[in-house]
């Protein structure tokens, strides 16, 4: 095992698969001349060259274009958003073009595309740079959707959505790019999609985050765990397909689930994972699903305010008791 930034090892994954297959490329603002955005992409224009690795102008929509086109020619892209918020701009692209010419072709054209950089929540940056994308592209069969949590699965599951045939959006964090966690040091190291990890075994409540949600998880585990309880922490990393089988023998065994999900709560991931847990085992539930989600309102500015809005281990921590009938 070694360990990595989360920004090392996405930049590795990127590099062994870069070096494996010379059809792919990385392609986004700023991922080559000034080494990425974020550093991901540092010193990978000097490994693979400027047709490899490729600066584009400040248009998503145009690069986002560029890359489908790419794919359906035969390469296999990787297109870098500075943020998921600009890629707002390009929704055309990915999921009237991206997510659909392969079902509207009956099949003749595949996309073996990934699109990927930071989701959610980036400090105090204002209401349009702090949108969570999941449950957006979600909505829209034909994408496959990953967002991960610690530099392990993020060097597993990108390598596996750069090999894959079909279109994938792959959700980091601005936050966690310093993060340092162990990654394994296997030959070719794959996490298959569609796979979630308990995190943490227990019997009280079942407990489902993804990307930063999930610390917020561990975390209220902990607190939990100070009051006699072990709760069981289940980290999806794929959004589509989703893990229900995991999360369900989870929810027989607990008989309770608290989803933490960064998003607003209207129409979010975690609305989804609540209907269909009370959908296919609604007879295991000793108390209702609760939610912890961002506020229902456009990111604020200020930082107390920030912090007010986002998803809280303290709020984890109370809605777990909450449905253990404990308060």
């Amino acid at each position: 095992m070694a360990k990595l930034q989360l920004r090392e090892a996405i930049r590795a994954a990127m590099v062994e698969e870069m070096a494996r297959d010379g059809d792919i490329f990385l392609m986004g603002e700023e991922v080559a001349e000034y080494n990425g955005a974020y550093k991901v992409s540092e010193g990978m224009q000097d490994l693979f060259g400027a047709d490899r690795v490729i600066d584009t102008p400040i248009s998503e929509n145009g690069f986002a274009g560029l890359g489908l086109g790419a794919a359906m020619s035969g390469l296999r892209p990787i297109i870098e958003f500075m943020t998921w918020n600009f890629a707002f701009v390009a929704m055309d692209q990915i999921v009237n073009n991206a997510a659909k010419i392969r079902y509207m072709s009956g099949g003749q054209f595949s996309f073996p595309i990934v699109f990927r950089g930071p989701n959610g929540a980036a400090g105090q940056l204002a209401a349009t740079h702090n949108s969570s994308v999941e449950s957006v592209y979600s909505c829209f069969p034909g994408l496959k959707v990953i967002s991960i949590s610690n530099p392990d699965d993020a060097k597993g599951l990108l390598k596996s959505a750069i090999r894959d045939n079909d279109p994938v959006v792959f959700l980091e964090s601005e936050f966690m790019y310093g993060m340092r966690g162990e990654v394994s040091d296997e030959e070719d190291y794959l996490i298959p999609i569609g796979k979630a990890r308990i995190a943490r075994d227990g019997d009280a409540v079942t407990i489902v985050g993804h990307n930063k949600s999930y610390w917020r998880a561990m975390e209220a585990a902990e607190m939990l765990e100070v009051d006699g309880y072990h709760a069981e922490v289940i980290d999806p990393r794929t959004i589509r397909p989703f893990d229900w089988d995991t999360v369900i023998r989870s929810v027989k065994k607990t008989n309770r689930l608290v989803i933490v999900d960064e998003s607003n709560p209207f129409a979010s991931v975690s609305s989804e994972i609540a209907f269909q847990i009370q959908s296919r085992c609604f007879d295991y539930l000793d108390a209702p699903v609760r939610r912890v989600t961002a506020k229902d309102t456009p990111a604020p500015y200020a930082k107390n305010l920030m912090t007010y809005y986002l998803p809280s281990a303290e709020d984890t921590y109370r809605a777990c008791r909450d449905v253990m009938y404990l308060d």
